[in-house]
């Protein structure tokens, strides 16, 4: 099996069957689903992985363990990608003491009614637990992203156990940009809670930290300030990027028509970066990743039954529902009888901190013409003053 260190081996799995992970988001690239064991006088297992790879982490157990029974097991986060073999596992090791805080206690029974556990320890906030040489400090995370999450810190080596936080898609035997595939899941999964993130990071901030091991993704090793950078970025709800991207929902083409023109406005006037996206085709956590990666967009829709386009609708609900802030959003709405995606695009961000909506709005009445043609290059010119 991979080390982590000398005495903390990797025993996690890659999951190339999964298409889409908590039945949403597109992982070309599969999953990994990690788990750790540390050897010590006591040896204690690091999470579980999702069921349906529960023979081969079995498997890989058996081949650090031996024929020896571990004498724990930490579980920081009930989610069944991470905690769905708790149970396969207690009935091989039913003598195993499982190691929790009482939120992971409850919703483990919820999870497995029928599951009786012979040894348990409850942890608090800055609880330990002696290994031997390797002692754990259990940090609770609250809400990073469920309400049991804690994570584990092991002192002698500074290794930083974080349940899902610094995770990201893809299965660990595909080379990929870390950033790209961690954003997305960061944004997609976690986004929602910046504020309980942040508190974690200032945990962290005082603890020596060489090695981070994530429930998804690689262990990482070098080079944390840029990792943990990205968090604090992403958490604080910053834009990471300049840049204009331009989101919209057509039915005939004419909305499209306008997304490409100010598109091209955009990029005739020196803005950094400028990119179109289409609501329907586009996978829509790849839309939602940049929209909070970069620093303004461009929301262009039809007038629809009163509203927006369906894909619209749900693309700014996906914004809204993540806290989507310190932002800047211009419009383009359509409309070839009563124009108003622009009046509930506005309603919408109503309660979102920190939005501020262009002042130049292009209202389209069924095809370009002249006047919205002047709106647009004058929307094009407002967003490019930003960048001078």
């Amino acid at each position: 099996m991979k080390n982590v260190t000398e005495t903390i081996f990797y025993v996690g799995v890659n999951d190339h069957d999964v298409d889409l992970f908590e039945g949403q988001y597109v992982v070309p690239n599969g999953m990994a689903y990690n788990s750790y064991v540390i050897k010590d006088e006591k040896t204690c297992v690091m999470d579980t992985v999702d069921i349906h790879k529960v023979d081969e982490w079995l498997a890989n157990l058996e081949e650090v363990l031996g024929t020896a029974a571990p004498d724990y097991l930490v579980v920081q986060h009930m989610e069944p990608d991470h905690a769905g073999s708790i149970e396969t596992f207690v009935n091989k090791y039913p003598d195993t003491t499982v190691v929790a805080n009482s939120k992971i206690f409850g919703i483990m029974k919820q999870f497995f009614p029928k599951m009786e556990l012979k040894n348990t320890l409850e942890v608090k906030e800055m609880s330990t637990l002696s290994l031997g040489s390797h002692t754990l400090t259990f940090v609770m995370a609250p809400m990073v992203h469920w309400p049991e999450v804690m994570v584990t810190y092991e002192s002698s080596e500074k290794v930083l156990f974080v349940a899902d936080g610094f995770g990201k898609f893809g299965a660990l035997d595909v080379e990929e940009d870390w950033a790209c595939e961690a954003r997305r899941y960061y944004i997609g999964i976690v986004g929602k809670y910046g504020k309980p993130v942040q508190a974690l990071l200032k945990k962290a901030s005082t603890l020596d930290i060489a090695i981070i091991c994530p429930l998804h993704g690689p262990v990482l090793t070098e080079n944390l300030g840029y990792y943990i950078g990205l968090y604090d970025t992403w958490s604080s709800y910053r834009p990471e990027s300049q840049g204009v991207m331009i989101y919209y929902s057509s039915v005939y083409g004419h909305t499209k028509d306008a997304a490409e023109l100010l598109k091209s406005k955009l990029e005739a006037a020196g803005v950094p970066k400028a990119k179109v996206f289409d609501l329907a085709r586009t996978d829509m956590a790849e839309c939602v990743e940049d929209a909070f990666r970069y620093d303004t967009i461009v929301l262009a829709s039809i007038t629809y039954m009163g509203d927006v386009f369906t894909h619209m609708s749900t693309f700014i609900h996906n914004l809204v529902e993540r806290d989507y802030q310190n932002r800047r959003i211009g419009i383009i709405e359509n409309g070839t009888w009563a124009p108003t995606a622009a009046k509930v695009i506005k309603k919408s961000f109503e309660n979102n901190k920190d939005i501020t909506f262009c002042e130049n709005t292009v209202t389209i009445k069924s095809a370009l013409n002249d006047a919205s043609e002047a709106q647009i290059e004058a929307l094009a010119q407002e967003l490019a003053a930003a960048y001078k």
